[in-house]
């Protein structure tokens, strides 16, 4: 398996909250991920489950994020938010851009493909990269920016309205041609 060069997680440079957790029975922690989550095959987003997270959550965020991407910052697969507090889980799929699985009000933003969806994992050939999904929980019900922003502006208002967060990542490598 060839290994990028392991750049730091999307997390590393944020201040310290609270985790809680978030499973998938399409994911395994550290795991691989199946062909569902890539992009020239299934290109479906996880089915994700979180729970314990504080009592003053007000709405969640869900990221996929891909530090290793040789682009100098990473790879935004998807970033969805403005999720209500009373929801703790998104179907497989939920992801697809048409928000079947999602509830009223939830947003996504484009990825770095360039759509506002999810974007399954594609690495260079023979390259192995992680991919972070991440549950924020946020202390408001809305966001306060809009589906045009770019996943960057997302990342800077989460920044300041995490009350805290659940990861789970997983791998992929890409077949040598």
């Amino acid at each position: 398996m060839t290994r990028s060069k392991r750049a730091p997680l999307p997390h590393d440079f944020h201040p310290e909250v609270p985790s809680f957790t978030v499973v998938s029975e399409d994911l395994e922690p550290g795991g691989v991920l199946g062909d569902a989550q890539v992009l020239a095959a299934g290109n479906t987003s996880p089915r994700l489950r979180w729970e314990g997270f504080p009592a003053e959550t007000r709405s969640f965020a869900v990221t996929c994020f891909d530090p290793d991407a040789p682009t100098g910052s990473g790879f935004w697969h998807w970033v969805l938010f403005d999720i209500p507090a009373s929801v703790t889980e998104l179907p497989a799929g939920a992801g697809s851009g048409k928000f079947d699985g999602l509830p009223a009000g939830a947003v996504h933003v484009r990825n770095d493909y360039g759509s506002k969806d999810f974007g399954g994992a594609a690495p260079p050939a023979g390259e192995t990269h992680r991919y972070v999904f991440t549950v924020y929980a946020v202390d408001s019900e809305k966001l306060g920016v809009d589906s045009d922003v770019s996943p960057a502006v997302v990342g800077f208002n989460l920044r300041f309205h995490t009350l805290g967060r659940a990861q789970l990542a997983g791998e992929y490598e890409a077949p040598a041609n």
